[in-house]
């Protein structure tokens, strides 16, 4: 089998079908990489990286084609590693290991149709029978009647898990989120009190305080310690991003500081940038991402890397179908998996993508069995959801904003 051509396909279509998440977000776009071959079989991977600047993502995939162009696909992490070095300059974090992140998972779900597999079982096979998902919440829409409205609508859906974000959001208002330390942890505390009262002890509870992303401010430690302090009574299964990706060294430090398990990682590529944080400890639980952290072996790598320092993985997954697939193979294949990441009541650009291949009862997902990575790319598809122009979602800022 030979590689004969390399290809990007964008596309935009609704975010979801969550009328929660669709007061705050209406669109998404995605960047999607196929790899066609000499034979009738083509591999297709996502890079999160289509979520956000997704017209950047065609000219990286063509900087690194002729590195594939007539190779055989059989030697995934020997191309990998070509195409790495190519970049060494600058893609050894950040956007180059992003989108090489789509090309790698292409070549695993090639490698997983030709030989009638699940990527899963080429790396290592199932390591847990089903694994618990959580309802990606994303904001927390106020008033608190709303907020419980929400949470209602994903147990509704036979999730046993929910993540919401730290401040408040109303449409007509929009994002607000407190950042002195006391304001911060009254918020959060009250929040968090509300929540266990009406979901119950059983439901996992989890929150993210999306730092770095906030248009109103970002916490330092002072602030994230005490929301920190303000929720260790409510069992929250992890609070995620409480701090900055540019402070791994306070992230330490409030790991040592706080019962509540603290998360992060999905903004993290590559072995390098993990390693700064994960050698000081920085998180109890990883959140590796699949179709972003640089490929389906770095997240491999990434999450033997925590597990021998005794820290869990909990998926990252707010990309399109093939995105949440590869997330959902490579958390079944590492041992150290507590939970999985799933965009809730999602719409077309996940359903279509997946098919079958994503099979969720009673708040768990089971290991997929479809050969490959389990996602297919129809013409139908393309022609459903063309891409439009400046449909990716970033931090607004005077000059360029978001409207989407």
């Amino acid at each position: 089998m030979i590689i004969t051509d390399v290809r990007t396909t964008l596309l935009t279509g609704p975010c979801t079908n969550d009328p929660f998440l669709r007061e705050a977000r209406g669109l998404r776009s995605a960047a999607f990489i196929e790899i066609l071959t000499n034979t009738e079989l083509t591999g297709i991977g996502e890079t999160y990286a289509g979520y956000f600047c997704p017209e950047l993502v065609p000219e990286t995939v063509e900087f690194f084609k002729p590195i594939l162009l007539g190779r055989s696909p059989e030697k995934i992490d020997e191309l990998w590693q070509r195409m790495y070095h190519c970049g060494n300059f600058w893609c050894r974090v950040g956007l180059g290991a992003a989108v090489l992140n789509g090309i790698e998972a292409a070549l695993w779900d090639l490698k997983g149709k030709a030989m009638e597999v699940p990527v899963h079982a080429l790396l290592g096979g199932a390591r847990h029978d089903k694994l618990p998902a959580y309802a990606t919440g994303g904001p927390s829409n106020y008033p608190l009647d709303r907020l419980a409205a929400k949470v209602d609508h994903y147990l509704s859906l036979g999730f046993r898990g929910v993540k919401v974000g730290a401040g408040s959001f109303h449409p007509e208002e929009g994002f607000k989120v407190a950042t002195d330390p006391q304001a911060a942890a009254e918020l959060e505390g009250s929040k968090l009190a509300f929540l266990r009262k009406h979901a119950g002890n059983e439901v996992r509870i989890m929150l993210d305080g999306h730092m770095g992303n906030s248009p109103s401010g970002t916490w330092g430690y002072d602030a994230a310690l005490a929301v920190c302090k303000a929720v260790e009574s409510y069992n929250l299964y992890f609070f995620e991003e409480p701090l900055h990706y540019t402070d791994p060294w306070s992230y330490a430090r409030l790991c040592e500081a706080t019962d509540v398990p603290i998360a992060g990682g999905e903004c993290l590529t590559a072995m390098y940038e993990w390693r700064v944080f994960t050698e000081r400890n920085a998180f109890d639980i990883g959140q590796p991402d699949a179709s972003f952290t640089g490929g389906l072996l770095e997240f491999m790598r990434v999450a033997a890397m925590l597990d021998e320092r005794g820290r869990r993985v909990a998926t990252h997954s707010w990309g399109a179908g093939g995105s949440l697939m590869q997330n959902i193979h490579c958390g079944f294949a590492a041992p150290n998996t507590c939970i999985l990441e799933v965009a809730p009541d999602f719409a077309g650009l996940h359903s279509e993508v997946m098919g079958e291949s994503f099979v969720f009862e009673n708040g768990y997902v089971y290991p997929p069995h479809t050969p490959g990575l389990g996602i297919v790319l129809t013409d139908n598809i393309k022609n459903r959801y063309p891409f439009h122009a400046g449909s990716g979602e970033f931090n607004s800022v005077p000059g360029k904003v978001l409207t989407t």
